[in-house]
């Protein structure tokens, strides 16, 4: 009994086996996604192995194979990143070119599972495979020492696990075992067949060479014994020998033979040759009488209509309307210093050796010294000796202020880009930077830019070129007469002297009403305003909302054309529409850059608030593909004016002397503008290095003779004109049916009327509303003409004087 129980116990066991066997064997569709699966797995491998060898991975991208978690990292394999990965794992420390044998046998498991055949002979496959790879590798990494690559790291290291051990001849001989094996078994040769091979290859020699001394003959030539036997009278004259010159040397006795051939019993064997004969007669006129048309292309009108017009007319030139018109000239610019930077050597000399006996006193060696004169600052660049720390130099700023007597210095520790320190002094005798100097500088005439804007010089004494169209948006900061509006007047200046005024055009906002009003000369060339506005130059804060909303309709209207066109930016945009590709009739139009320039944007956000800071940054955040930019300046770089929302969309910043290191950090998020020294000294940001520069001078009769050569020559009818904006509480299409009023209405005309103050948040207050209803209210009541318009952060004008007043409008209502 006991043995009977242990059998069926493990009867028991083996078929719990097969039952978790069967349940683990493969379904049809399974098989399919998996096999799928597997051949573009080896379709991937493929192009990850030969972007690997094309395009040089082993050499370019090792570093990027460690560093696959940095999504900023760029790979040159065609696969990518996992490409990158897939080949440094299989074939550079795999086994190096034989691993395209992986491929073939991923691809061939993929079909085999697909078309559900037998694995047994894929079996096979992979043994043999995976051998090949083993002695392809090895073979590689003996041959191939310098180039790793091409055995890999396995077939390297095996190549020298078999040297150490049976030395070169020793791992040769093995090789050359491993290559015959797998030519036995795999390929299945054998003695039999090398020697059957040679034995072909020798018989179709012969019979090439005895081709090559016989000519060709009809198929009856080759059965002379056939003819010999017959004895046929008319080839008496043939001696057949077995050499074959001799027969070569009767040919005339063939001829009646070939030419009558009905004079000779032939044998079968000719028939066929006159029937192959005549078919190549005949084949050539059947050749001929087939023809082959080919149907041509239809052509693409729109793009040969715009190629055709560009051949007509030319590119479109937005400059044709004004095509006479001439560009200021350097003469209306006023020179201001003639001979340039003077260099004083003793006040270097007496510098340099006031900082290094400072930092001496600190004992704080130094290595080497080197001064660069600019403008207005020079720059002593430092080595420090070895062991000296950084951070204890740059403690010392204040000390070495003292012992140079100087305004400010400032200094950077170390400099980008080089192993030195700077120390920034002030020159006792600065030098003026005459816009005439930098707008006349190779630099900014021969740059090619977009909106070049030349800001100054640098320490080095090289003309500032920067491009607004890249920044894409400027913030300028500074305390009050630093030189702020003259850094605003050479930015304009500059785009003046560059740009058409088809090309660009500028929103001027000034809240002080001084600054910018010279520029209302040039209104019709180059100024931009609302429809129903008055003057170009904006000067009151109400109507700056409506005109930054305008702004975003336009840059609306402008994505909408970009969509149309299937383009990315404005000058993609603009180059196709010179090219004649964008119909006019469509809507299309070429589309000028746009300039935003607010002077006091503090006065804006004190005024009005969100209503400005909510446009400027949607504009800061989407207008800079469409050729919209925004140059803002301030007097008071505090966080609740320039604030995190709009400091983000503002990566370009230029700040002029501040008062503290607080308003340093606010506008360039580090500290150094508190030791400027004014007079336009300021610095350079755009997210990487700080620069500093002088900005150029240009004073109030420069800027309106700049004005009055342009403003008196030929104009367009108007300026730019925005497209208009209506806001949600103009009071336009207002409810005007008396039977809809609310029921509070009354009550908050009478609330209204006793404050003289027409607001939302009075009734939110007075009659305990929520914002909705107390808006709808107040659009009601402006609808009956009890309160006045919107007009931005002021409270609404109230018509009506007194309840009684308000009591008889009621009654005029009712008859």
């Amino acid at each position: 009994m006991a043995k009977t129980t242990k059998k069926e116990t493990l009867d028991k066991k083996n078929e719990s086996k097969t039952e978790t066997i069967k349940s683990w064997k493969l379904t049809k569709q399974q098989k399919f996604v998996l096999g799928c699966l597997l051949i573009l797995f080896s379709v991937a491998l493929l192009v990850a192995f030969i972007s690997f060898y094309v395009n040089g991975q082993w050499q370019s991208d090792q570093s990027a194979v460690s560093q696959l978690g940095d999504r900023t990292e760029v790979v040159e394999n065609w696969l990518g990143k996992f490409g990158a990965y897939l080949a440094d794992l299989i074939v550079y420390k795999g086994f190096g070119i034989a691993s395209f044998v992986l491929v073939r046998l991923f691809f061939l498991t993929g079909m085999f599972l697909a078309l559900e055949l037998s694995l047994k002979k894929l079996k096979n496959i992979w043994f043999w495979d995976l051998f090949a790879i083993i002695i392809v590798s090895v073979l590689f990494g003996f041959f191939a020492t310098s180039a790793p690559e091409l055995g890999g790291t396995i077939g390297y290291e095996l190549n020298l696990f078999l040297q150490d051990y049976i030395g070169k001849t020793g791992t040769l001989l093995t090789l050359l075992f491993g290559l015959i094996v797998y030519l036995i078994f795999k390929i299945k040769l054998s003695p039999e067949k090398i020697q059957s091979y040679f034995d072909s290859t020798k018989k179709e020699f012969n019979s090439e060479l005895n081709s090559i001394k016989t000519p060709q003959q009809p198929e009856s030539a080759y059965n002379l014994e056939e003819f010999a036997i017959e004895e046929d009278p008319e080839l008496d004259n043939i001696h057949l020998k077995s050499d074959v010159s001799q027969f070569e040397i009767n040919k005339e006795a063939l001829k009646p033979t070939i030419s009558n051939s009905s004079e000779i019993d032939l044998n079968p064997v000719i028939k066929p040759l006159q029937m192959d004969i005549n078919p190549v007669t005949t084949t050539p006129v059947h050749v001929e009488e087939f023809v082959i048309e080919k149907a041509e292309e239809e052509d693409i009108i729109e793009e040969n209509l715009a190629s055709r017009l560009v051949a007509d007319f030319g590119l479109f030139d937005p400059t044709l309307d004004l095509s006479n018109y001439k560009f200021p000239t350097i003469d209306l610019l006023k020179e201001y210093s003639t001979g340039g930077i003077t260099i004083n050597q003793e006040e270097l000399e007496e510098n340099k050796n006031k900082i290094v006996d400072t930092l001496r006193n600190y004992k704080i060696e130094i290595a080497q010294i080197k001064a660069t004169v600019g403008p207005s600052v020079t720059l002593y660049e430092i080595v420090p000796e070895a062991g000296i720390r950084i951070s204890k130099i740059k403690s010392l700023e204040d000390d070495i202020a003292l012992s140079l007597s100087a305004l400010g210095i400032r200094i950077i520790a170390p400099i980008p880009g080089k192993g030195t320190i700077g120390i920034e002094v002030p020159n006792k005798n600065p030098t003026m930077v005459s816009m005439k100097s930098v707008i006349g500088s190779a630099k900014f005439q021969e740059a090619e830019m977009e909106l070049p804007i030349a800001l100054g010089k640098t320490i080095s004494n090289e003309t500032f070129v920067v491009d607004l169209a890249k920044m894409p948006h400027l913030l300028m900061a500074g305390a009050t007469g630093q030189g702020k509006s003259v850094g605003l007047n050479a930015v304009l200046t500059s785009l003046l002297y560059k740009k058409h005024p088809a090309e660009v055009k500028f929103v001027l906002v000034d809240p002080k009403k001084v600054e910018l009003t010279l520029f209302n000369k040039i209104e019709r060339h180059y100024l931009a305003k609302l429809p129903d506005a008055g003057d170009a130059i904006i000067t009151d804060n109400a109507k700056v909302v409506n005109t930054l909303n305008s702004l975003c309709v336009e840059m609306d209207n402008r994505y909408s054309l970009l969509k149309d066109a299937m383009v990315r930016n404005i000058k993609e945009y603009n180059d196709k529409f010179k090219a004649r590709k964008l119909n006019p009739e469509a809507g299309h139009r070429f589309l000028p850059y746009i300039i935003l320039v607010v002077d006091e944007f503090a006065d804006l956000i004190m005024t009005a608030g969100k209503e400005v800071e909510i446009p400027i940054a949607r504009l800061a955040q989407l207008a800079r593909a469409i050729g919209i930019h925004l140059i803002i300046a301030t007097q008071r770089p505090s966080v609740n004016v320039i604030t995190g929302l709009i400091k983000a969309n503002f990566p370009a910043r230029i700040a002029f002397r501040v008062t503290s290191k607080i308003d340093s950090r606010t506008i360039l998020d580090t500290q150094g503008a508190d030791q400027l020294i004014g007079r336009g000294d300021l610095l350079y940001t755009n997210g990487n290095d700080v620069v500093r520069v002088q900005c150029a001078f240009i004073d109030t009769p420069e800027v309106e003779k700049i004005t009055d050569f342009i403003g008196s020559q030929k104009a367009y009818a108007t300026a730019y004109l925005l497209p208009e904006f209506v806001g949600e509480e103009t009071g336009i299409n207002l409810d005007m049916d008396i039977s809809e009023r609310d029921t509070l209405f009354r009550e908050a005309a009478e609330i209204i009327v006793n404050a003289q103050q027409g607001s939302a948040s009075l009734l939110q207050r007075k009659l305990k509303l929520g914002y909705n209803r107390a808006g709808r209210l107040i659009d009601q009541l402006e609808s009956a003409g009890i309160v006045g318009p919107f007009e931005g952060s002021k409270a609404r004008s109230v018509n009506i004087s007194d309840l009684s007043s308000l009591d008889q409008f009621f009654n005029n209502e009712q008859n």
